[in-house]
């Protein structure tokens, strides 16, 4: 069996643990960051290197597409006419959706670096889709379940809540009023309170 590549993989860049992998992620990592950064010989030295700095580089880029977006319609009145603003805000999505998609390549490709092993999620197929990667808002979380597991050395209990997880969604239900809400001394819900 092949060696498993995750949904939003980079095309051109090799599987990982191939005999090409390392090369073609620089080559490919290098396209990502600014042309000027292939004038640092430490960076084709120690790709995780720079790896780190296209990650920092490509989330900045998505966080400047983001604030472009929320504010063009106001930088841009009475500069451009209406349709060209809705053509801009346009181009900011298509655009913004490109940088998100290869700001999730490149921390796929620098935990592949680190060395982490990627193999398909519960009922995920080989061939699965980037819609069924595990879930991220508009950029990549650091850490994740899997992660967790690794560092915890073991496999994460199911269905049952850390402490931590657990006072969380307590404090929270008791905030909504929910079943399982915290008490107060006489016994009644903060959402009983507030009604009296």
């Amino acid at each position: 069996m092949g060696t498993y590549i995750p949904p939003g993989w980079p095309a051109g860049v090799h599987p990982p643990g191939s005999e090409e992998f390392e090369s073609t992620a620089v080559g490919w990592l290098l396209d990502v960051v600014p042309p000027d950064y292939r004038l640092h010989g430490v960076l084709r030295r120690y790709p995780i290197a720079l790896a780190t700095m296209a990650r920092h580089h490509s989330k900045a880029c998505v966080e400047g597409a983001r604030e472009g977006y929320r504010t063009a319609r106001t930088e841009l009145a009475g500069v451009l006419p209406p349709h060209a603003v809705d053509t801009v805000l346009a181009a900011y999505r298509k655009e913004g959706a490109r940088l998100a998609e290869t700001a999730r390549a490149v921390d796929l490709v620098e935990r592949a670096l680190r060395g982490e092993v990627f193999t398909p999620q519960m009922g995920q197929s080989p061939a699965a889709g980037p819609e069924d990667m595990e879930p991220e808002e508009a950029e990549p979380k650091p850490g994740g379940a899997k992660r967790e597991r690794k560092a915890s050395g073991g496999k994460a209990a199911r269905g049952k809540a850390a402490p931590a997880e657990k006072a969380g969604a307590e404090k929270a239900g008791a905030e909504e009023g929910r079943p399982g809400a915290r008490r107060n001394s006489a016994g009644r819900g903060r959402s009983d309170l507030a009604r009296t």
